[in-house]
C-alpha cells in the first residue's frame, strides 16, 4: 500500500479532471469536541461534516471540528459516514489549522470491521494547515462505510481542526475550491462614491431607494451626528442631473437620536424603512426592529415591530423585506442556531403581528455570524456575508436564489469573487430595482475607515427582473385622485402585493417580477373596485409602467367592466383567476347592503349569432350564481345577455374582439 500526502495550491475554480467526491454526511462517533459557555455548535464534531468551510484558505475557524483540550496526552478520533457504500481509493481531509496531528487514518467495512489505511511515521511541518491526501495503490478490497480519523494533539502546540473529510474512487487529489458565481467578467471596476458620500469616518450599510436615485447609509462618529457620543447616524445623498452623488445630509429628527441609528431597508414603494432598534418615546433604544413611513411633513417617529418570541441573544441584527412587505429576514441568535448569528424568516401575520422567525437552514447558515441579508426586488435572489463559506479572507458576500414560496429552500450560496470580495470585511450588499448597479461598503482603497462603493452588477449575479408599475388612484367621474388600497395579484404564482396610495405623498410604485401576469385593483369604501390586467410575461429586461388605476363610485347608473372576470373557451364556466374579481364584487356588496346591480354579458360576433347570445346570458348566470355562493341575496343581482349586439370595439382582430367578451357590471340602486 502506498500513499502521498499533497500540500493543494489555493484554488479558486472548479476542478478541471472529473471525479466524483463523497463528503461525510453524518457523525457516527468521536472522542471530544469542543464546547463552553458562549458557543452552540461551534467547533462540534459535526462541523467536519459536508464540504470545506475554510479551504483553500488556512486558519482557525468555528466551522471546523475541534478536540476539547490542546495537546491532549490521549488520542483524539472522529469517526464520520458516508451517503454510499463502496471500495475508495481516496481519503482527503480538510486540516484547516494546527495540522500534522493525524497519526492514523482507518476504515470500517460494511461489517463494520476496522481496517488501517495509513500509519503516519513522518515528523509534523510547519504548515498552517493543508488538505491531505491519502492515495491508494488500489482500490479498497471492501466496500467502506466510515472512516476513523486518530490524532495525537502532543505533535503541535495549540488548537487542532478538521474542516472537512472525503472519499473517492479516483487516485486525482481531492481539491478544496470557492463556489464561485458563473461568468464572473474578469475585471469589474469599483467605484468609491467620492466624498460628497465618503469622508474620513466610517460609512457603512448602504440602502439605496427602489428607483436608484436615493442612497441611505449610516456613518459613524462623524461630527455632524446627534449626540455627545457622536454614536452612528443615518444619512442619505441623492444622485444630480450630472449623474453624480450630491453632499449627504443627516436624516435629523426622529430617526437620529443621541443613541446608534442604521437604516435596514426602503419598502419598493420608497415609503417606508426599516430601522434598527426599537425608538423609545425617552429617547432611549431597546432591540428590534421599527418602521417609519413618509408623511407629507417628513418621516413618521418610527413604531416597533412586533416580531412573535423576538429573543435575540446577539448585540447585533439586521433585517430586510421581501418587495411584497410581508416578508421579514433578519438575522440574530435564537434558541434554534447553526452557531451565532444566523439569518432567519419571519411572515407577517393577519392582525399586523410577525410570527416567530424559523432559521433558514444549514444551505445558508453557518457555526459562523451571517449578516447583511439583503432580498431584491424580484423577491428569490438573497445576498449577505459570512466567513462560515470558503472565501478570500473576513466576511465575503454571497448570493443565493430562493427555490419555492416556503423561504425554507435555497440554492447553494454562490461567492461574487474576488474583485468584490477582499481579505477584509465585505458586506452590506444593495442592488436598486433597477438591478444595474449595486452599492457595499468596503475597507479597501478607502478614503476613511470604510467607504460605500457601487459596481455595475455582472448579469450572472443581477436578480431577476422587475416591472416598476407607478400611478395614482382617481374617481372615474371626475378625475379627482383619491387615497385607496391597491392590491395586485399574480396569475402565475397567486402572491399578491399590496400598497397605501396618499396623493400627498406621490404616485404608488410597486416592483412586480416580469415573465408573469397579473390584475390590479384599488379599494376604498364607498366605490366600486374596478381591476385591468397587466402581462409582463414576454418581459426580460426592467420597465416602468405607468398605472393609474379609477374606482367607480356607488351610485345609481354607474357602469364598468369586470376585466379580470374569465371564462373557458365557448363556455359558461368561470376560471378560477376570476374569483378574487367577483370576491371584491361580494365585499362591496356586503359594505351596501342595499345595493343592487345589474350584471350584463357580451361577446364577439364570431360564430353562431344566436349561440352567442345564449353563451353571454349562461355566463352572466354563472357569474350570479357565484355572488349568491358568496351569500349575496339572489334578489339584489339581475341578468342580461347582449351576445354580439353591442360591440365597444371592432370584431377585426383578436386583439379588438377580447374587448367585446366582457362582462358588465351597473348599479342600478345604491
Amino acid at each position: 500500500m502506498r500513499f502521498t500526502i499533497a500540500l493543494l495550491l489555493l484554488i479558486i475554480s472548479l476542478q478541471t479532471t472529473a471525479q466524483k467526491t463523497f463528503w461525510a454526511s453524518r457523525v457516527i462517533a468521536f472522542s471530544s469536541e469542543y464546547s463552553d459557555a458562549n458557543t452552540t455548535k461551534e467547533n462540534k464534531a459535526i462541523q467536519a461534516l459536508g464540504k470545506p468551510n475554510k479551504l483553500p484558505l488556512f486558519g482557525q475557524s468555528v466551522c471546523a471540528w475541534q478536540p476539547m483540550t490542546q495537546e491532549s496526552p490521549l488520542e483524539e478520533f472522529l469517526i464520520v459516514g458516508f451517503d454510499t457504500l463502496m471500495p475508495i481509493k481516496q481519503v482527503a481531509i480538510a486540516e484547516n489549522f494546527g495540522q500534522g496531528c493525524i497519526v492514523r487514518i482507518e476504515a470500517f467495512d460494511e461489517f463494520d470491521n476496522l481496517k488501517t489505511l495509513w500509519v503516519n511515521k513522518n515528523m509534523p511541518t510547519n504548515e498552517v494547515g493543508r488538505m491531505a491526501n491519502l492515495v491508494l495503490s488500489k482500490l479498497t478490497p471492501f466496500k467502506v462505510r466510515g472512516i476513523k480519523i486518530v490524532l495525537n494533539t502532543n505533535r503541535v502546540k495549540g488548537w487542532n481542526q478538521i474542516d472537512a473529510i472525503a472519499i473517492s474512487q479516483s487516485d486525482v487529489p481531492i481539491k478544496a475550491s470557492i463556489n464561485l458565481a458563473k461568468n464572473l467578467p474578469a475585471e469589474i471596476i469599483k467605484e468609491n462614491l467620492g466624498e460628497n458620500v465618503n469622508s474620513a469616518y466610517r460609512e457603512i450599510a448602504p440602502v439605496i431607494s427602489p428607483d436608484g436615485k436615493t442612497l441611505y447609509y449610516t456613518r459613524w462618529k462623524h461630527p455632524e451626528n446627534l449626540g455627545t457620543g457622536k454614536n452612528q447616524d443615518v444619512w442619505f445623498s441623492e444622485i444630480q442631473k450630472d449623474g453624480k452623488w450630491g453632499l449627504a445630509k443627516p436624516m435629523g429628527e426622529p430617526i437620529n437620536n443621541t443613541e446608534h441609528n442604521a437604516i435596514c431597508a426602503i419598502s419598493p414603494d420608497g415609503k417606508t424603512i426599516l430601522l434598527n432598534n426599537v425608538y423609545l418615546r425617552d429617547g432611549s433604544m431597546a432591540k428590534g426592529v421599527s418602521m417609519s413611513t413618509k408623511t407629507p411633513t417628513g418621516w413618521a417617529f418610527p413604531k416597533p415591530i412586533n416580531i412573535k418570541n423576538f429573543r435575540n441573544k446577539s448585540e447585533y441584527a439586521e433585517y430586510s423585506f421581501s418587495p411584497n412587505g410581508r416578508v421579514l429576514i433578519l438575522t440574530g441568535q435564537f434558541a434554534e442556531t447553526q452557531g451565532g448569528k444566523d439569518i432567519y424568516v419571519s411572515f407577517l401575520q393577519p392582525d399586523g403581528t410577525w410570527a416567530e422567525p424559523k432559521n433558514l437552514g444549514k444551505k445558508i447558515n453557518t457555526a459562523e455570524e451571517e449578516s447583511t441579508p439583503f432580498v431584491a426586488a424580484d423577491g428569490k435572489t438573497l445576498y449577505f456575508s459570512t466567513k462560515g463559506l470558503s472565501g478570500y479572507g473576513n466576511n465575503d458576500i454571497f448570493l443565493s436564489r430562493r427555490l419555492d414560496d416556503t423561504w425554507m429552500n435555497w440554492s447553494e450560496p454562490e461567492n461574487l469573487g474576488s474583485v468584490i470580495n477582499t481579505p477584509e470585511w465585505d458586506g452590506y450588499f444593495s442592488i436598486s430595482a433597477i438591478g444595474d448597479y449595486a452599492f457595499f461598503s468596503s475597507q479597501e482603497n478607502a478614503i476613511g475607515e470604510e467607504d460605500i462603493f457601487k459596481l455595475r452588477v455582472p448579469e450572472s449575479i443581477k436578480p431577476s427582473a422587475v416591472v416598476q408599475v407607478t400611478g395614482g388612484v382617481y374617481n372615474k367621474v371626475d378625475n379627482k385622485p383619491i387615497s385607496a388600497k391597491i392590491n395586485v395579484q399574480s396569475l402565475t404564482d397567486k402572491d399578491t402585493v399590496c400598497v397605501t396610495y396618499d396623493p400627498l405623498t406621490g404616485d404608488y410604485k410597486m416592483m412586480l417580477p416580469s415573465k408573469q401576469s397579473y390584475t390590479i385593483s384599488a379599494s376604498k369604501k364607498g366605490f366600486m373596485a374596478v381591476s385591468e390586467p397587466l402581462d409582463f410575461t414576454k418581459d426580460n429586461n426592467f420597465k416602468e409602467v405607468k398605472k393609474n388605476i379609477y374606482l367607480l363610485p356607488i351610485e345609481a347608473g354607474q357602469k364598468m367592466t369586470l376585466n379580470s372576470v374569465f371564462f373557458a373557451q365557448s363556455k359558461a364556466e368561470i376560471l378560477d383567476n376570476s374569483f378574487p374579481e367577483l370576491d371584491r364584487i361580494i365585499k362591496v356588496m356586503e359594505e351596501n347592503p342595499t345595493m343592487e346591480i345589474m350584471l350584463e354579458g357580451h361577446t364577439d360576433n364570431q360564430g353562431d349569432w344566436n349561440e352567442n347570445l345564449l353563451l353571454s346570458k349562461q355566463r352572466v348566470e354563472e357569474v350570479k350564481k357565484y355572488l349568491a355562493a358568496g351569500g349575496i341575496n339572489i334578489k339584489r343581482v339581475q341578468t342580461q345577455g347582449y351576445g354580439s349586439t353591442r360591440p365597444i370595439s371592432s370584431n377585426n382582430s383578436e386583439e379588438k374582439r377580447k374587448l367585446n367578451r366582457r362582462v358588465e357590471v351597473t348599479i342600478v340602486k345604491n
